[in-house]
């Protein structure tokens, strides 16, 4: 659990410092918005996703990406001050949504080198 922490701050760190249209600061506000951001995903998201079905089917999955662009802002609600995303109105949305995909694939990326967990195979 720890890792995964670690790889979610550094996967957070990364995205912020690749865009410039992100501000996350001090340092430890990176482990800040992992956590917040996961508790998000783990608890809300579900909800959102669940309850947005049809308008998610009607966009053969494309409004998944509004979805997470909405989890972000909510975290940066949540953060405050901490993680600013810049803009206004629409703009701060696309920010966000930005921030979701690069995210996404820095995570992954960033996962591939983790260490995996041991399987324990009893017979």
């Amino acid at each position: 659990m720890i890792i995964k922490l670690i790889v979610s701050a550094l996967s957070v760190g990364i995205t912020a410092w690749f865009m410039d249209s992100v501000t996350i600061s001090p340092w430890w506000a990176t482990i800040l918005v992992a956590v917040v951001l996961g508790i998000i995903n783990a608890t809300i998201r579900p909800v959102v996703k669940f309850f947005s079905l049809p308008v998610n089917i009607l966009t053969l999955g494309l409004f998944t990406f509004a979805i997470n662009a909405l989890m972000v802002l909510l975290c940066s609600w949540c953060v405050g001050d901490h993680f600013v995303i810049a803009g206004s109105g629409m703009g701060k949305f696309f920010n966000a949504m930005i921030f979701s995909v690069v995210l996404s694939i820095v995570g992954w990326v960033l996962n591939m080198f983790a260490p995996k967990k041991k399987k324990n195979k009893e017979a």
